[in-house]
């Protein structure tokens, strides 16, 4: 079997670490908890926002979640060898 490695936050694995039942591995618990689940996609336009939300949103969340992205991708950079 192929396998990779990813980068996830401590927050992450401890969220993923308490979701871990006894002899499983970390692949079988992402696999068990994402299994059943749509693809995001499924879900897109199934929320209508309001102007507001929409500038929150678009404007300010997720050029914010953009920058602390490139933030972090630098200063990973930066311990590189």
């Amino acid at each position: 079997m192929a396998s990779r490695n990813i980068s996830i936050t401590d927050e992450a694995y401890d969220a993923l670490s308490k979701e871990k039942r006894k002899g499983e591995s970390f692949t079988e618990v992402i696999i068990r908890l994402t299994h059943n689940r749509s693809k995001l996609a499924d879900s897109f336009g199934s929320w209508q926002m309001d102007d507001k939300e929409k500038e929150t949103v678009f404007e300010k969340e997720i050029p914010a979640g953009w920058r602390k992205s490139r933030e972090r991708l630098k200063a990973i950079h930066n311990e590189m060898p």
